[in-house]
């Protein structure tokens, strides 16, 4: 097969210009990649039950009386009189009670005597604020309505829970770390100090910052790495081609049924799978949260690069292979059609309602944030294009979500809350140095906040329980969060 491959991969070959999307397992793993994964559970602690309450659908339209059931979790075991509220804002995911017993804030809570809260976002989880997720009820569905929600929520809980005096704090990680600096900015009568891990602050259309981050972290953990890498990925889409090409590329990286790039929207699928691949084990590499993926990082994938036999592309075949097995997953499906049918279904309990299709939507209106390759020379291939990017909101939601209605919702986005020229106080922006989202984010003190990148991390790191193998200058983060959550409640 090697020579087969050789052959197939002359320079000589034309390439041409091919638009981005993502298969249908891999729209799963782009969508979770800006996302806060739940901790790991000591035995024997207790887990606290869920609760709902009474929120309000429409927050900005008085005349509109409709309510709805919103979970949430309390901790409240070592609260005493006096002491403050941490709240633990709810994202793109399904809350989970774990995040009441383990991780960094409950450490800081324990220290000052804090009760808990934890509020799912609403469309995700069990929070169905609507009957499905039809265009129609997807409308309620904004950043705005969410951080209406919380500050429904404080409020309700101030009276239920006797807090009127409380400092609350709140804490998020990926979209909901944005939410933590929002909520200060918007309600700081009812924030007194806000922990913004990991959020993007910037609305754009085309994120091209995140792969470059992608290129820099292979390359600062192996340079022979991320060479092999862009020669796979190049000879990949030579392969892509031609019929014999198809054939190989089926066999060698196991589609889920034989690969047919007639269609320029599979061909970019199964490119951006597979530097997928790689972008989700660097965002999340080594940062301490549990999961069939938790102990592969970025030097794993680079030793199977060098170490496995045969061509560039062969190698990273090794690496697609290597981390189906570690998922549980048969095959890589690289099916345009079929994801767009997924993420098409409005019913709560389909595979969209687990959050794909609710984060594709608020990415169609409000943030963009697509993961393009289309710039010139790019390392990874220019065959995942942004407008192919915005061009499945179309296909996912109808003809009116265009590029458009998405340049509006980004310009609204950063009107609204100020991109990086947020103008708040007590807020501290945490970011790691191997997560591609800190391109969006504060990484330096601005005014009278406090910016904390670390070198080496990943997303959301500092979140997490404490790990003895965890690198001196995490351990130095949590402590400086800590100190200046105790500096905001004197």
């Amino acid at each position: 097969m090697k020579n087969l491959i050789t052959l197939l991969i002359i320079p000589s070959l034309l390439l041409f210009m091919i638009s981005n999307c993502e298969s249908t397992n891999n729209i799963i793993r782009k969508w979770r990649r800006n996302q806060l994964f739940e901790p790991e559970i000591t035995s024997g602690l207790q887990l606290p039950q869920a609760k709902c309450f009474e929120q309000t659908l429409d927050h900005f339209h008085p005349t509109d009386g409709r309510v709805w059931k919103q979970r949430y979790f309390v901790n409240d075991s070592f609260y005493e009189e006096g002491g403050p509220a941490f709240l633990m804002i709810g994202g793109e995911g399904t809350a989970s009670p774990r995040w009441m017993v383990q991780g960094s804030w409950i450490d800081y809570a324990q220290k000052h005597k804090a009760i808990c809260f934890q509020l799912e976002h609403r469309f995700y989880g069990e929070s169905h604020p609507t009957e499905d997720m039809s265009v129609k009820n997807l409308v309620y569905l904004t950043s705005t309505q969410a951080l209406a929600d919380l500050a429904g929520f404080i409020t309700a809980m101030n009276e239920a829970h006797n807090l009127t005096d409380a400092k609350w704090i709140s804490f998020g990680g990926s979209y909901p770390g944005s939410l933590s600096a929002w909520l200060r900015l918007k309600y700081p009568h009812l924030v007194h100090g806000a922990v913004s891990t990991s959020g993007p602050l910037i609305a754009q259309s085309d994120f091209p910052e995140y792969l470059e981050v992608v290129d820099r972290t292979i390359q600062l953990t192996s340079p022979k790495c991320n060479s092999l890498v862009k020669k796979a990925m190049g000879q990949a889409a030579r392969l892509t081609l031609h019929r014999v090409g198809w054939n190989l590329m089926s066999k060698v990286f196991k589609t889920c049924q034989p690969f047919d790039g007639s269609d320029p929207r599979n061909v970019s699928n199964i490119m951006e799978s597979l530097i997928g691949n790689f972008e989700g084990i660097i965002q999340y590499n080594k940062d301490n949260r549990p999961g069939q993926t938790a102990n592969i990082t970025i030097n794993t994938l680079c030793d199977i690069m060098i170490t496995a036999k045969g061509s560039p592309v062969e190698k990273m075949a090794e690496v697609n292979n290597f981390l189906l097995q570690a998922t549980n997953e048969e095959c890589l499906d690289y099916s345009y059609q079929t994801m767009i049918q997924e993420l098409s279904e409005v019913s709560w309990d389909s595979e969209a309602g687990e959050g794909g299709r609710q984060w594709t939507y608020q990415t169609c209106t409000e943030f963009g944030w697509y993961q393009s390759s289309n710039q010139p020379g790019h390392p990874f291939t220019d065959l995942f294009n942004v407008t192919f990017s915005e061009k499945q909101c179309q296909d996912i939601f109808g003809l009116k979500f265009d590029l458009n209605l998405l340049e509006k919702g980004v310009k609204r986005s950063n009107i609204m809350y100020g991109a990086k020229n947020i103008d708040v106080t007590n807020v501290v922006f945490v970011h790691g140095s191997f997560d591609p989202w800190h391109a969006l984010g504060i990484i330096e003190d601005k005014g009278p906040n406090k910016a904390i990148l670390i070198p080496g991390t990943a997303h959301c790191a500092n979140m997490y329980p404490a790990s003895i193998d965890d690198p001196p200058q995490l351990k130095q983060a949590r402590q400086q969060v800590g100190d200046l959550i105790s500096k905001w409640l004197e």
